[in-house]
């Protein structure tokens, strides 16, 4: 009975050296050896009960529950993270404390901001509002390891399932292989679902109907061709004035001056009825379109009668004597004012579309503006350098007033004559003719001489060139425009007229040309 209880010690002493052996190989697997075992079991798991931490980027551990709750180890080896570079895998949460860390947010952030706002634009639309790669976690400060303080939704997933909220234009541009937009269309980020880019207009190069004018002289300083409000053409050739109608394509003699004599200027009412003729005797004269009759001679002038311009009831006209007389077609007399200031030929006159304002221009290279009542010009430009034919007011604003000089000078200026500034100057590169604004759109035409002899059409106020028009081999001294505002008429020393369409149909108003008549071919005025 002895032996057996002492084989019975001895065996349990040798179980329990053994598994105090075990306890300590756990211990030194876990990094936990402990300075002495108890004589129990209980005191060995007492000991050996130590918190583990597993270190983070920033410091900030994650602890495991209180002592008081029991662990159970395995012989699994965990290996130590502090040596691990997890950030590199974004991992990790980045809390915004650490200096360094936000530091390193911060440049990335900034290089990555242009390409983080136009995949963002690409794939949710330009009505997101400003993005920021800051995830709702940092921006609150808190750890996506918290599900208490900042849950976890289905909206705040970046990649989600979302109806396209935009409006796809039926007329939008298919998608092209060679799209700048790393995810979509061309022109995506302008947010524009809209409407195509509109066409630029077209404007034909080649005159579509030529008329031959024997006999129109190549004077700069005269002014032998005007367009009626009944759309009539009044040419003057030589000695003679010609009725052309572009309606019925008729041509009608109105009058011969005979051989001592010869024609100057033409210039019609505002109404189209009655034709004023400008002779080189220093007078003029006013003719009933319709009868073909002659209703008044006015004197005034000692020499020729180079330009005339209608408002209302008063003419204006300027003559190489150097004045502008006005004359009041309901008075007795043959003028009610004199205007003096030019030194040299008057060559152009225009009344404003409100019919306050002559602008004149003259041989001394000046341009005055005269008001209704004065008989000096109220405002005076001396910019030019060469004679100042070329005069036009804008139909579009106020006081706006485009003119062009000579060979010498090659420019066209705009002035504001309600402030007296001069807005621009074009360098044409070649002598100014003649100016003339469309009605229908904010574009205006000049034609030119010495030395291109070309037609330009202007979009005003970039004056970038829409058309150049090149056909006559002289200058191209007259100009006028067609009552409805497409068509323009430019007449030469080469005797011949030539109808350009270069304006586009007005949106108001119907047409006034009855396009059956207007047939393309070469015709006489006489």
């Amino acid at each position: 009975m002895d032996i057996s209880m002492n084989e019975n010690a001895e065996i349990s002493d040798e179980m329990q050296a053994q598994r105090q052996a075990e306890l300590l190989a756990r211990s030194s697997l876990t990094g936990n050896a402990s300075p002495e075992f108890g004589s129990s079991s209980r005191d060995s798991h007492a000991e050996l009960h130590t918190p583990l931490r597993f270190n983070t980027a920033d410091g900030a551990g994650l602890e495991t529950p209180s002592p008081s709750s029991r662990t159970t180890y395995s012989d699994r080896f965990i290996p130590s993270r502090s040596s691990s570079s997890l950030a590199g895998f974004a991992l990790l949460d980045k809390s915004p404390t650490g200096a360094n860390i936000a530091q390193g947010n911060e440049t990335r952030e900034d290089g990555s901001a242009a390409y983080t706002m136009l995949l963002r634009t690409e794939l949710f639309g330009g009505d997101g509002g400003p993005f920021s790669p800051t995830t709702p976690e940092k921006a609150a400060g808190t750890s996506s390891r918290d599900p208490t303080r900042f849950p976890t939704t289905t909206a705040r997933n970046l990649f989600r399932f979302k109806n396209d909220r935009r409006v796809v234009s039926p007329n939008a541009m298919p998608e092209s292989p060679y799209s700048l937009s790393p995810v979509g269309i061309d022109g995506a980020l302008a947010g524009s679902g809209g409407s195509p880019r509109k066409a630029p207009r077209k404007i034909a190069r080649s005159p579509y109907k030529v008329l031959d004018a024997p006999a129109l002289q190549d004077d700069f300083y005269l002014n032998l061709v005007d367009w009626s409000s009944h759309n009539v053409l009044s040419v003057g050739l030589g000695t003679c004035v010609y009725l052309w109608s572009a309606c019925t394509s008729k041509v009608t003699k109105l009058c011969d001056l005979g051989p001592n004599d010869t024609v100057c200027s033409v210039g019609w009412t505002q109404r189209g009825t009655y034709l004023a003729i400008g002779t080189n005797l220093g007078e003029v004269q006013i003719w009933d379109a319709a009868r073909c009759k002659k209703v008044r001679t006015m004197g005034g002038h000692r020499t020729r009668v180079g330009t005339l311009a209608w408002s209302s009831h008063i003419l204006s006209s300027g003559s190489r004597d150097r004045n502008i007389l006005q004359r009041d077609v309901r008075a007795q007399e043959d003028f009610v004012s004199k205007l003096v200031g030019h030194k040299s030929e008057v060559c152009g006159l225009k009344w404003s579309y409100d019919d306050r304002e002559l602008a004149s221009g003259g041989n001394d290279n000046q341009l005055f503006v005269w008001n209704q009542v004065s008989t000096q010009p109220v405002l005076k430009f001396s910019e030019h350098t060469a004679a100042v034919k070329a005069i036009a007011w804008s139909p579009h604003q106020h006081g706006l007033l485009a003119s062009g000089g000579g060979t010498a000078d090659r420019c066209i200026r705009f002035w504001n004559t309600a402030t007296n500034a001069h807005l621009n100057c074009v360098d044409t590169g070649s002598q100014v003719c003649n100016l003339v604004w469309s009605k229908n759109v904010n574009e205006l035409v000049s034609t030119h001489g010495y030395s291109q002899n070309q037609i330009i059409v202007w979009r005003y106020p970039a004056m970038s060139k829409l058309a150049t028009l090149t056909g006559h081999t002289y200058r191209v001294l007259y100009l006028a425009i067609s009552p409805d505002g497409q068509t323009i008429v430019t007449g030469a020393g080469d005797e011949t007229l030539r109808f350009w369409n270069v304006f586009p149909f007005p949106k108001s108003q119907s047409a006034v040309r009855d396009t059956g008549i207007w047939s393309l071919g070469r015709t006489h005025i006489r």
